[in-house]
């Protein structure tokens, strides 16, 4: 059994040591970049068509909605800093996780916080796509 237990740890490892087509911390960035300056244009071919953001408050949106509110200035980012990214993969999929620090404005009003947050980027057809983005909110 011990052997068992061994072989899986030394193999699960490796799975996640590679994406495909070199995904990395670069490909990540480009979706806070694109959101800090409201970019829809550059943002729309980084989402999935089933994409689903699920936000700290728990309202969930999908590529279409998302898309929106950044282009009718109903969401504006003003800051967006990452720390202790970390990147695991898994054949064709990179699940990305750390801690946020953000502030804009949404419907008027200002917020900001702490979150920590778990992104799921999908490689299909020679492309990086996020398929769900989740944060919640820290104390």
């Amino acid at each position: 059994m011990r052997c068992v237990a061994m072989v899986f740890l030394c193999c699960s490892g490796m799975a996640w040591a590679s994406c495909p087509g070199q995904f990395d911390s670069s490909t990540d960035q480009q979706w806070n970049q694109f959101r800090l300056h409201s970019d829809v244009k550059a943002l729309a071919p980084l989402l999935s068509d089933n994409f689903v953001l699920t936000h700290s408050d728990g309202r969930v949106e999908d590529k279409q909605s998302y898309l929106q509110d950044l282009a009718s200035s109903n969401r504006v980012n003003t800051q967006i800093e990452n720390f202790d990214v970390q990147i695991r993969c898994f054949e064709n999929t990179a699940l990305v996780t750390g801690r946020t620090k953000q502030q804009g404005i949404s419907a008027g009003k200002a917020w900001q916080g702490e979150f920590r947050f778990t992104r799921v980027w999908f490689y299909q057809n020679n492309q990086w796509q996020l398929q769900a983005s989740h944060s919640s909110r820290l104390p």
